[in-house]
């Protein structure tokens, strides 16, 4: 390959191998694009490497987007991103309406709706490659692991995705650093320490006169650390090794180093030892501070002949030669030294907001409200460009600045808040709701602290009653002085109904109906559908339908997970988790990245559970089971993870398993009155019941969620049980049961909420009826559009009228049904289903399974009709209607005559028909 980048080569002594791999890597970001961390001791060279690195991309026509981390960077939020995308700011224009405005409501450079992590990560990423499609970029940082939270976070999701781009993404780093930038996966270059040749060379060529018996010191004291090679020969050949000799033996060579520094920067004038600690506190490098208390340019000068700082030539921002030094300026300074610094500093950003409440509060000493006033007003920023974390961190400096205990308590519930509901780091928001109460044992009825306390409750060991008291009570006094939209308030309902929906019992959604009646008609849109929907969906749900689907086509360029996950929950009684999809694996990958947690372990409970509905029953498993990995460092207890397992335990006749999971969660959520979960155990063991056979046991789970005849109020479970409920009914010789059941499904027409529920309704009705009417009751079950969606649901169907026309002497057509259900129970891992179905089909005459019979069996008379038919050109739909048939009855037919033909297709039944026996 050839050599684009010599220049800096010849620069850099000892480290040609790693210069070599810097170039390959340069070459493969101009072509296919790449990543790659640079991980080094402190002196290592990890910045020349980069610096070099920078060069000769530059040297090649490649744009340099230069970040350095910085210790008080570090809290202000997008620091790290501002510095990388502010050069691309002009051509954010470029972008698409969404990324652009994400962009700049993320960067401050405007404001709009919070943007969503995974859109900024995305736009981020969107206008990298857009600024190389016309110039290969190089995004180089220093000092990883002092980036902010969130810019490590979109930085590190950018450096995975750069195939087929031209941009590069370069960064230094200490090993065993820790860091929210996520680097696995990513290659690295380990910088070690030059070797003996190479430290020789190095010292020869930039201190040749040095006297021999220094340089061996020099070379014993480095052990082949650059840093220290460059800086002790000046230390030890002026005679000032009490620097160095201050430090016990064994003390790191970082450390020795910094003290070496700091020897320096004593010797400095006291306006450039300010210069120095405003530019370690600024951290950014703006060149203003050289304006801040009559500061100048000789001043700087003073630095720059020590060695210790100078001026970025490409950047145009001050910078300390070595991080180590700015560590030395700090560590010289006395506190009071840095708190006027943090003053000066804090007049300095008043363009900049954010960074002044910071600088303020680190020059602050003793409660102040004005700066705790300024903090908070900081943190709603925060929380609007989409940094949750970073709002917290704002808001528990605000609580310590804090002079009355309500505002401290206040603020510190405020981050309990953030942290339950948004961030998902639940120990934190316990821990700050703790704190809370401390402060203020009576918080007057904090919405706040309500909301946090409610979701600390549920998922450790308190109840559904205090946490509904608690919600109750702070919510009405909230009511009772603000208007429907007030977001707070919107928050608190929505988790009030959680609350209730926990509970399971009709009195606890009294107050909620009242609070809602009360605001209405300022109820926020995803709150009135989701009273409506999921609180009792028999009687309500109806009237919502077309708002939820209308909210759920909105969804489609939606990025906030908060929304996403609020319309989603909507969706499970009414079966429409499958429009959600995208959506929700968006909550999903934003919460992969770390972001949103919380939403994105409820996004992968929903994805699971509509899996386990569609048939996709292993991969609703392996979504549970990322959801549980999820939630085990953050401290929730996820009910639905463990009705996903035992539903699909229960299907697939794992009765050990079905018991265990089900006895846990009766365990966990008696005592706590969380009546929900016992209608999950009672699901649980009516499937498992009815698979193997024990209907009169059935028969008592089914009823215990609802009892025959009736769906009982508040109780959304009891439609996913109705024809479970009537099947079990029948078989126990419960007719009448069965029966009033039946006409409770018509009377509160259930069959519109969706086809699912539809073909549950529709199969119930044929299960019951007598025999003279349940064959025309079943195919209008299979007719109904859209039920191929819920294969386990079909088969079931299937299997009870394959069952029945057994029983009325049909065969032929009975295995038709059987054999379709076999093979959907086969197909799932439903064993005792696919066993009854077998059997059944034994009970018909056919002794052989359907993959050794023979394909010259021949065709029914019904099947010949119906063949003759479809070769005609008729469809399947056009075929039942001449043969009053279901659709669905016709292609399981035509199944069976391409098996027996030995064909595949629908254009070979022509001939096929034609070189067949006629008695066929």
């Amino acid at each position: 390959m050839t050599n684009h980048y010599s220049g800096p080569a010849d620069r850099l002594i000892g480290r040609s191998s790693e210069l070599a791999a810097v170039g390959a890597f340069l070459d493969q970001a101009r072509s296919d694009g790449a990543a790659l961390l640079i991980f080094g001791e402190p002196g290592a060279g990890k910045t020349a490497l980069l610096d070099a690195a920078a060069e000769m991309a530059l040297a090649a026509g490649t744009r340099v987007l230069r970040v350095a981390g910085a210790e008080f960077e570090a809290e202000i939020s997008f620091a790290g991103l501002h510095q990388a995308l502010l050069p691309l700011h002009a051509e954010f224009t470029s972008l698409s309406r969404p990324h652009q405005e994400a962009l700049n409501v993320a960067l401050g450079f405007g404001t709009g709706r919070t943007p969503d992590r995974l859109l900024v990560s995305n736009a981020a990423l969107m206008m990298l490659r857009r600024a190389a499609a016309a110039r290969p970029v190089l995004v180089a940082v220093d000092d990883l692991p002092w980036l902010d939270r969130v810019s490590a976070g979109v930085l590190g999701f950018v450096a995975r995705r750069l195939a087929d781009s031209s941009v590069g993404f370069l960064a230094t780093s200490r090993p065993g650093e820790e860091s929210f930038f996520e680097r696995a996966g990513l290659p690295q270059l380990d910088l070690g320490p030059l070797d003996g040749q190479a430290a020789v060379g190095l010292v020869d060529a930039r201190f040749p006169g040095l006297a021999a018996r220094t340089r061996q010191q020099v070379l014993a004291e480095a052990r082949g650390n650059p840093l220290a090679l460059l800086e002790l020969p000046t230390v030890l050949d002026a005679a000032q090794p009490e620097a160095l000799a201050r430090l016990p033996a064994g003390v790191p060579l970082s450390r020795r180093l910094q003290a070496m520094f700091a020897a320096r920067v004593t010797a400095l004038p006291d306006r450039t030892r300010h210069l120095l600690l405003l530019m370690a506190l600024d951290g950014t490098g703006d060149p203003r501070v050289l304006r801040v208390d009559g500061i100048g340019p000789e001043d700087l000068a003073a630095a720059e002949r020590a060695g210790l700082a100078y001026v970025d030539h490409l950047t145009r921002r001050l910078v300390f030669r070595h991080p180590l030094i700015r560590a030395a300026v700090v560590e010289l300074s006395a506190d009071d030294e840095c708190r006027r610094a943090h003053e000066r500093l804090a007049a300095l950003h008043a363009d900049q907001p954010d960074r002044q409440a910071w600088h303020l509060a680190e020059a602050t000493v003793v409660p102040d409200e004005h700066v705790a006033g300024l903090l908070e007003q900081a943190a709603h920023r925060i929380l609007a460009r989409g940094d949750a974390t970073g709002a917290v961190a704002a808001l528990t400096r605000a609580s310590e600045l804090s002079p009355h205990r309500a505002d401290r308590s206040r603020r510190l519930a405020r981050a309990a808040y953030l942290g339950a509901t948004v961030t998902g780091e639940l120990d934190t928001a316990s821990h700050l709701l703790d704190d809370a109460r401390r402060v203020d044992p009576d918080p007057d009825g904090s919405l706040e602290a309500a909301i946090a306390a409610s979701y600390l409750l549920l998922n450790g060991d308190g109840d559904v009653e205090t946490a509904h008291r608690l919600l109750v009570g702070a919510i009405e006094h909230r009511a009772a002085s603000v208007a429907g939209d007030d977001g707070v308030l919107e928050e608190a309902l929505h988790a009030l109904l959680r609350v209730c929906w926990f509970g399971g019992r009709a009195e606890l959604w009294r107050p909620f109906d009242a609070i809602l009646a009360r605001l209405a008609p300022n109820i926020p849109a995803s709150l009135d559908l989701a009273s409506k929907i999921v609180a009792d969906p028999v009687r309500t749900a109806a009237s919502a339908l077309k708002k939820l689907d209308a909210a759920i086509a909105d969804l489609t360029d939606e990025t906030d997970p908060i929304r996403i996950m609020r319309i989603a929950n909507s969706c499970g009684f009414v079966d429409r988790y499958g429009p959600c999809r995208a959506a929700l694996w968006r909550v999903v990958r934003d919460g992969r990245e770390g972001h949103a947690v919380g939403s994105a372990i409820t996004a992968l409970i929903l994805l699971g559970f509509d899996h386990f509905r569609t048939g996709q029953w292993d991969q609703a498993l392996q979504l549970t089971d990322e959801a549980l990995r999820l939630s085990e460092p953050h401290g929730y207890r996820i009910l639905g993870a463990q009705l996903n397992r035992a539903v699909i335990a229960a299907c697939r006749g794992e009765e050990h398993r079905t018991r265990d999971l089900t006895d846990a969660m009766l365990d966990w959520a008696g005592p706590r009155g969380v009546r929900v979960a016992q209608w999950n155990v009672c699901y649980a063991r009516t499937l498992a019941a009815l698979g193997r056979g024990d209907y009169e046991e059935a028969y008592r789970q089914a009823a215990a969620i609802s009892p025959a005849g009736t769906f009982a109020s508040h109780v959304p479970y009891a439609t996913w049980v109705m024809m479970d409920l009537v099947e079990a009914a029948v078989r126990t010789g419960r007719h009448g049961d069965a029966a009033v059941h039946v006409t409770a499904m018509r009377t509160d027409d259930v069959a519109k909420l969706s086809p699912r529920l539809a073909l549950l309704a529709a199969g119930a009705e044929a299960i019951a009826a007598p025999d003279d009417q349940a064959s025309g009751l079943f195919e209008t079950a299979l007719t109904i559009a859209g039920v191929d969606r819920w294969p386990f649901d079909l088969a079931r169907v299937q299997l009870a009228y394959g069952e029945r026309l057994r029983r009325i002497r049909a065969p032929a057509l009975a295995r038709v049904h059987l054999a379709a259900a076999l093979e959907t129970f086969e197909r799932l891992g439903a064993r005792p289903w696919a066993a009854q179905a077998s059997s059944e089909l034994r009970a018909t005459g056919q002794t052989r399974s359907r993959s050794s019979m023979s394909v010259h069996e021949p065709l029914t008379p019904q099947e010949r009709e119906i063949a003759m038919l479809a070769a005609s050109g008729l469809t399947n739909k056009q075929v039942a209607g001449r043969l009053y048939l279901s659709h669905r009855t016709v292609g399981a037919h035509l199944h069976q005559v391409y098996r027996k033909l030995g064909i595949t297709t629908r254009a070979a039944l022509r001939d096929a028909l034609a070189a067949s026996p006629e008695e066929w």
